[in-house]
C-alpha cells in the first residue's frame, strides 16, 4: 500500500470517468462510416462526402432539400449573437437577464451572507449548492410539471461538483488546479473541508417569484430545501436488500447515504423530480491494486492503489475526524463482512434518484431498476393513460451506451395511482446502431440470452453491473451520449453525442479522424410506438467549425459554429435548444479558439434554421434550460465560470473570469432571460 504523503496537494484531473469499456462491441464510428457507404455517400469534400446524411428522404423523416425549409412558419425570430470570449453573458438584442440563486445564497434558516473563505460546513448545508446544472421548474400549483403558474413556483436545480480552490481559507496562495484540493496537513483534511464540499453537491429546492417589477427572488418558504452527499436515501427495486448493497451503514441493504455528481435530470410525469449521478466513481477508492477490485468497481472507474495520487477524487476519506461519514469513502474490504465495512458503498452510487420537491420530508429514492451507469440524466415520452412509462438515458464516458426503460405496470393519472413505483418494475434495454440506419433494443434481463448464470447470478447482479451486461449483449459504443430531449411535434427521440478524440477511424466517407466537436443523432420508435424493440436512426446535426460541420446539407456558418453539444431540450412549441460544453482544457485555445466561450444555439427542425441566442462568461459550461409554462421566461445555468484559471494565476491571485462578480470568485448561477416585449423566447 502506498503511504498518503503528509502535505500532498490531491488533483485528479477533471473527474471524468476513465475510458473503462474493453469489450469488443463495435463503435458508431463503424456503423455511422458503413452506412454512409451504403448510402453512395460522394467522394471528395467533407461537406460532400457527408451530405447523404441530410440529403433526400431522411431515415427520420425529417429531412428536406438543403436550404428549402419545411411546410409552416419559423419558429426562431430572433438576431443571432456573435461568439464572445468576453467575461459576460451575451444575449440577442430585445432580451435582458437577471442573475438569480448564485452558489452560496442562504437558502433555509437565518444565515449569514455568503463567504467563501468564511462559510463553514454547516452553513454550505443551509446555502444553494455549487456547480448549478440540470433544473426544472416546478409551477406552484404541485400538479403538472408543465402547466400551471408562470410567476411562482419551486426551481430544482442539480449541484453537479465543486471547485475546493474557491472554498476554503487554506486554499489562498496555494498552486491548485480547477479539482485540486488545499495540500493535506499531516496527511489529513479538515473535516469541515469535507464536510462543506460534500453540501455543495445534491440538488437546491428554491421557490422562487417574480415580483411587479418584474424580477425573480427567493421566498422564505418551508418548501425550501438541501439534499446534499449526505442525505439519507432508500434503495428500491430489484437490487434493494441484496448483497450488492449491505454496507455498516445498512446491514439489510435498504438505504444510503447522500447523491453525488448530479449532471442532467429527469421529471416524471406524476411531477417529481429526478436527480442522475453521473461521474460518481472517482469519489471512492479502493486501497488494492487494480486487478484486486470487483467488477462492480473496476468496470466503472473507482480509483485504486495504484492511482496517482492515491486518493479519492477529493480525498473525504482523509478527513481527520475519522467520522464515519467520510471515512466510507475508503471502499477497501476491511472487516469480516460487509456489514462492517464499506467495500459496497460504491454500488449504492450510479442511479437515478427520485424525490417529490413539494414534500421537504419526503426520503429520496434510489430507482435501481433504470441500471447503474454514468448517468447524464433521464428523458421520459409523454405518458399516456393505460400504456407504460417509457424513459431513455445516456451513459456519459467515451464508448459508453444509450439505454431505455419500459414500466411493466401501466399509467393511470385518472385512478391517481402513478408514482415512483412505477420505476421499479420493467425492462431495462440498451441501444444498437445497425449499418442501414435502423437499431435494436436489446433486453437486459436475466437469463435472456447471454445474460446467464455463467455470468450473471440475478437481475440485480446485472442491474448493478449494467455496463458489463451492455457489454455482453452487444450494444453501440457512442461517443459520450449525454443529454436527450424528445419533439413534443413528433415523438422523435434526439441524443447529443459530445465528443470522442479517441475515435482513429477514417475512410472518405467519414474524414474527421477524432470527433473532436461531437453531434446529434436522432431516432424514431417503430410505428411511432415507444414499447416498440425497433428504431430508425439518423444524424441531426455534425458540430464543428464552418469547414468541418454539417446541418441540412450545408456546413455550419458563422451564426451557428460549436462543438460540443450537451444539454438538450425542447420547448413546449418545438424549438430545440442546444446548449454546449468545451472542456475548461481546450476552451478559447488553438482551434477551439473560433468558438469562444460556452453557448446555446436554438434550432428548429422542421425548417432547418439553427441560430447562436446566448454565449457565456470565461471559463463556464452552459448547461440546464427550461421554461415557465407561458414561455415567457426562461432559466439557463452557468456553470463553475472561472475554471479556467491555471493553477499558477490562482496561487498568484490572478482570476480568468470572476462573473458574476458578486465576490472574490466566479460563482455558479441561474440566468433568467425574459424579452423586453414580454413575449416567448425564442420569437
Amino acid at each position: 500500500m502506498n503511504p498518503i504523503p503528509s502535505n500532498l496537494v490531491i488533483d485528479n484531473g477533471d473527474g471524468d470517468e476513465p475510458m473503462s469499456n474493453t469489450s469488443a462491441n463495435r463503435h458508431f464510428a463503424d456503423v455511422l462510416n458503413v452506412h454512409l457507404s451504403r448510402r453512395n455517400a460522394l467522394k471528395g469534400t467533407l461537406g460532400a462526402s457527408i451530405a447523404a446524411l441530410f440529403g433526400g428522404a431522411g431515415l427520420a423523416g425529417c429531412a428536406t432539400t438543403a436550404g428549402t425549409p419545411a411546410a409552416g412558419r419559423s419558429l426562431i425570430g430572433f438576431k443571432a449573437v456573435p461568439v464572445s470570449s468576453a467575461d459576460t453573458v451575451v444575449v440577442p438584442p430585445g432580451y435582458k437577464v437577471q442573475t438569480l440563486v448564485p452558489w452560496g445564497t442562504p437558502l433555509t434558516g437565518h444565515l449569514p451572507a455568503f463567504d467563501p473563505l468564511r462559510n463553514s460546513g454547516a452553513d454550505q448545508g443551509h446555502q444553494v449548492g455549487s456547480h448549478h446544472d440540470g433544473m426544472h421548474f416546478f409551477p406552484i400549483e404541485g400538479k403538472d410539471p408543465y402547466n400551471g403558474s408562470s410567476t411562482e413556483g419551486l426551481l430544482v436545480i442539480n449541484h453537479e461538483y465543486v471547485e475546493p480552490r474557491y472554498m476554503h481559507a487554506s486554499a489562498v496562495g496555494q498552486k491548485l488546479g480547477r479539482d485540486a484540493v488545499p495540500a493535506l496537513v499531516n496527511g489529513k483534511r479538515p473535516a469541515d473541508e469535507c464536510l462543506k464540499e460534500l453540501h455543495a453537491h445534491g440538488v437546491s429546492v428554491i421557490h422562487i417569484r417574480q415580483e411587479a417589477n418584474g424580477q425573480w427572488g427567493v421566498v422564505q418558504s418551508r418548501l425550501n430545501r438541501r439534499i446534499t452527499g449526505l442525505t439519507p436515501m432508500d434503495i428500491s427495486g430489484p437490487v434493494r436488500g441484496t448483497d450488492f448493497v449491505k454496507t455498516k451503514y445498512s446491514p439489510d441493504g435498504t438505504r444510503t447515504r447522500g447523491t453525488l455528481n448530479n449532471c442532467a435530470h429527469g421529471v416524471t410525469p406524476w411531477n417529481t423530480y429526478m436527480m442522475a449521478e453521473e461521474n460518481w466513481a472517482g469519489y471512492f477508492i479502493n486501497r488494492v491494486n487494480a486487478s484486486g477490485r470487483t467488477r462492480e468497481q473496476s468496470r466503472y472507474g473507482v480509483r485504486h492503489n495504484e492511482s496517482r495520487p492515491a486518493t479519492s477524487r477529493y480525498g473525504w476519506e482523509l478527513a481527520d475526524s475519522g467520522a464515519d461519514e467520510y471515512t466510507r469513502f475508503n471502499v477497501t474490504a476491511q472487516g469480516a463482512s460487509p456489514t462492517q465495512d464499506y467495500r459496497n458503498e460504491a454500488n449504492g452510487f450510479g442511479w437515478m434518484v427520485e424525490f417529490d420537491p413539494f414534500n421537504p420530508n419526503s426520503t429520496p429514492v434510489k430507482r435501481t431498476a433504470l441500471g447503474r451507469f454514468a448517468h447524464e440524466g433521464v428523458i421520459f415520452q409523454p405518458a399516456v393513460e393505460g400504456q407504460p412509462v417509457v424513459c431513455y438515458s445516456g451513459d456519459d464516458a467515451a464508448n459508453e451506451y444509450i439505454y431505455k426503460f419500459v414500466s411493466k405496470g401501466v399509467y393511470r393519472q385518472a385512478a391517481g395511482v402513478a408514482n415512483g413505483a412505477l420505476l421499479d418494475e420493467g425492462t431495462l434495454y440498451v441501444a444498437k446502431f445497425n449499418d442501414d440506419g435502423t437499431g435494436q433494443w436489446l433486453p437486459l434481463v436475466f437469463g435472456q440470452g447471454p445474460l446467464t448464470p455463467f455470468r450473471f447470478n440475478s437481475q440485480a447482479d446485472v442491474l448493478v453491473n449494467t455496463r458489463l451486461a451492455a457489454d455482453t449483449v452487444g450494444a453501440t459504443k457512442m461517443d459520450r451520449p449525454e443529454w436527450g430531449a424528445i419533439d413534443p411535434q413528433t415523438g422523435q427521440v434526439y441524443f447529443t453525442l459530445t465528443n470522442n478524440s479517441g475515435r482513429t477511424t477514417t475512410d472518405k466517407a467519414n474524414p474527421r479522424e477524432k470527433n473532436r466537436w461531437g453531434h446529434i443523432i436522432r431516432w424514431t420508435e417503430a410505428g411511432n410506438n415507444p414499447t416498440a424493440t425497433t428504431f430508425k436512426w439518423d444524424i441531426f446535426l455534425l458540430s464543428g467549425p464552418e469547414n468541418d460541420s454539417l446541418f441540412a446539407g450545408k456546413p455550419l456558418n458563422a451564426d451557428q459554429i460549436h462543438n460540443s453539444p450537451d444539454g438538450l431540450w425542447f420547448d413546449k412549441d418545438g424549438r430545440l435548444w442546444i446548449q454546449t460544453d468545451i472542456s475548461e482544457s481546450s476552451m478559447n485555445q488553438g482551434d477551439y479558439a473560433q468558438f469562444g466561450n460556452n453557448q446555446m444555439l436554438c434550432a428548429d427542425p422542421r425548417t432547418h434554421e439553427l441560430r447562436r441566442f446566448l454565449v457565456g462568461p470565461l471559463g463556464q459550461e452552459i448547461t440546464g434550460v427550461v421554461t415557465t409554462p407561458d414561455g415567457k421566461t426562461m432559466f439557463v445555468n452557468v456553470q463553475h465560470p472561472g475554471a479556467t484559471t491555471s493553477a499558477d494565476d490562482f496561487a498568484a491571485g490572478k482570476l480568468t473570469g470572476t462573473w458574476p462578480h458578486q465576490g472574490r470568485y466566479g460563482r455558479s448561477a441561474t440566468l433568467v432571460i425574459t424579452k423586453e416585449d414580454g413575449g416567448v423566447i425564442g420569437t
